[in-house]
């Protein structure tokens, strides 16, 4: 079996971001087993760390932004798809800066760093995800088409039409992460001539330069127009001659921009957080449908693993809150406060209980001589557990109601009646942001699944909602 690997020793690599033109310095340093990838921008007050996330995405303009913490890093893929492509697990990866170093504009700096630290096998094993149906991804408008099938290794197939007939259409293929060091991290990002000024209107690419990206020329240059770029690169050398590459800047493959293209998938598929054996054929790819389809992975992942597991839960401990600090968070009340214990509380999961007895008021009538649970209510007290976790983030949560927004993928696999223990475990489907939390439960019965659903809701502050109202005569 696999084990997990990380870095012998720490390494170091600077460079200006692209976008920014930021000087920053990252380091690679080892980490324990079962820590993942994760960002730190040490430049910061408290030092705050970013998981590399699929959930923690902000941004997919002309590169992958995530965000945690009240921090954000740019440009992650290139240093994403190093650590994937040289099969590591565990890693932190402190940032002096806002954006990752572009470098050249590929892995191959990342590549090289790693390298020299060295790799050491850990305790753990490795924890691949193996791809049991078919998945598919399309986005419509962009014409992005990806799609995963069952392969016993991580390969990648990729095709690019231009819409140029300069590059036409392209593919690339990677048939098993080995490959990635030779003949895909090499391959550096690029630009068509054309695109230059509309990334400089939008004040990006403050850091690129004739270094760090292929400049593809598809259409005749005016002479005033290759001076202003002679000034924008402060780089009296530039020049075209005819069609192909800028300064004639030797290509590392015929089809480098489709590879590249490849680079960009395995780099933005690390932030699914577990190495994968499937087949991913994408055609048209970019970082926005790269992250759709990561997303998609990985709930299929988490559905999986629920289903395995179950959920089993020590019930004999002693709860975080009871009934009396539960009711000075929520505004409900009888007949329709629906949890009666809240176990654990994180930052992003909370675990509440539910225990149902014959004198429910709604067993009266669900049903007389049959009594069930109704779904509804199910669904109810799971927001309520819910709705816990997100008033633990305000500081006076009797002040706030929480008010549902949207709940999908509601699914009743048991029925609930007297005597049962309902077990309630949630966790954030993404960050809390603007008071809208978009959560995904489970709730168990002696360790089975007997209900699970997505839930989004917000919450809304409502002056004096617990005092008494005065009634006049």
């Amino acid at each position: 079996m696999d084990k997990q690997r990380t870095l012998k020793s720490a390494v170091t690599v600077s460079g200006v971001g692209l976008h920014t033109g930021k000087f920053t310095t990252l380091t690679f340093r080892p980490a324990p087993d079962n820590h993942g990838f994760k960002f730190q921008r040490i430049d910061l007050e408290g030092k705050p760390v970013i998981d590399a996330d699929v959930d923690n995405v902000v941004d997919t303009a002309r590169g992958t932004s995530l965000e945690q913490n009240g921090a954000r890093v740019s440009t992650t893929e290139h240093a994403l798809g190093a650590l994937v492509g040289m099969e590591l697990d565990n890693i932190l990866i402190e940032l002096d800066g806002p954006e990752v170093p572009i470098m050249d504009g590929s892995s191959w700096p990342f590549i090289q760093a790693l390298e020299k630290a060295g790799t050491v096998e850990q305790e753990s094993a490795r924890e691949y995800y193996v791809l049991k149906e078919n998945l598919t991804y399309e986005d419509p408008i962009k014409k992005v088409e990806m799609l995963a099938v069952p392969q016993d290794a991580y390969r990648v197939t990729v095709m690019v039409d231009y819409n140029s007939d300069l590059l036409g259409t392209q593919h690339a293929s990677m048939y098993n992460i080995h490959e990635f060091r030779d003949q895909i991290s090499k391959c550096r990002t690029f630009v068509f001539l054309h695109e230059l000024e509309a990334l400089l209107k939008h004040n990006l690419i403050k850091g690129g330069d004739l270094n760090n990206a292929i400049v593809m020329v598809d259409k005749p240059i005016p002479d005033e127009d290759l001076a202003h770029l002679r000034k924008v690169f402060n780089n009296d050398t530039v020049e075209v001659k005819g069609r192909g590459v800028l300064n004639n800047t030797q290509l590392h493959f015929y089809n480098e921009p489709a590879r590249h293209k490849l680079l960009d998938i395995v780099g933005d598929l690390a932030l699914i957080g577990v190495p994968l054996k499937a087949h991913i054929l994408a055609a048209r790819p970019g970082h926005a449908g790269n992250v759709s389809f990561a997303k998609k992975i990985k709930e299929l992942i988490k559905k999986e693993r629920s289903k395995k597991a179950g959920f089993f839960y020590d019930l004999n401990k002693e709860p975080l809150f009871g009934i009396h600090e539960i009711m000075k968070k929520l505004p409900h009340r009888q007949p329709f406060l629906l949890i009666d214990k809240i176990m654990e509380l994180t930052p992003d999961s909370v675990v509440g209980v539910k225990n149902v007895t014959m004198n429910e008021e709604f067993f009266r009538g669900h049903f007389p001589g049959n009594p069930v649970m109704p779904g509804v209510l199910l669904i109810e007290a799971m927001a309520q557990t819910g709705g816990i976790l997100v008033l633990s983030t305000v500081p006076d949560p009797e002040n706030y109601i929480t008010l549902f927004m949207k709940i999908d993928n509601v699914k009743f696999k048991q029925k609930v009646v007297p005597g049962d223990t309902v077990v309630f475990n949630l966790k954030l489907l993404t960050p809390i942001r603007r008071g809208i939390c978009h959560m995904g439960g489970v709730a168990y019965v002696n360790g089975k699944a007997v209900m699970e659903a997505e839930m989004m809701a917000q919450i809304v502050k409502v002056k004096n909602i617990n005092k008494p109202i005065a009634v006049t005569a």
